[in-house]
């Protein structure tokens, strides 16, 4: 029998936008335990966005993750002896981490400038609807919809 789930940690929100859903952006950047470092990364971002676009910095990483975020996702599932890709709808907070990694990561990707450079270029190219990001959520969507012949399984 499982355990209970342990209660979801309440965040309080960054100092400066005054928004949770940035402390958490900031979190997931956030390596070793380095948040102050994690902090100027994300900071840093906002203000080149602004430089470069003219547009509030925060309005752009909302868009991208609005962009980013995908709306279903594979998960394997066993059902006699053979292992099934099931498309499944995805929870809104799970929305979130996934689409926070996923910028993350094109961005840690992208070729040697400082990552508040990178996290920069691919929010406001996710905002824009292109990057490596987004493309990882359409791939997300292309293996749910190929797959679509199994969610009877759910």
């Amino acid at each position: 029998m499982r355990r209970r789930r342990p209660e979801k940690r309440q965040i309080l929100p960054d100092p400066v936008y005054n928004d949770i859903s940035v402390a958490k952006f900031v979190n997931y950047i956030m390596k070793k335990g380095k948040k102050g470092i994690a902090e100027n990364i994300f900071y840093g971002a906002m203000e080149l966005i602004k430089s470069r676009t003219k547009t509030d910095g925060l309005k752009i990483f909302e868009k991208a993750i609005e962009n980013t975020s995908p709306s279903v996702e594979v998960k394997s599932r066993r059902v006699g002896g053979a292992t099934y890709q099931v498309p499944i709808e995805v929870p809104k907070n799970r929305r979130f981490y996934l689409a926070s990694h996923w910028l993350i990561n094109a961005a840690s990707g992208r070729a040697g400038k400082p990552m508040s450079d990178k996290l920069a270029s691919e929010l406001i190219s996710a905002a824009n609807g292109e990057g490596g990001a987004i493309k990882k959520k359409d791939d997300t969507h292309r293996m749910a919809d190929a797959n679509k012949a199994f969610a009877h399984f759910r």
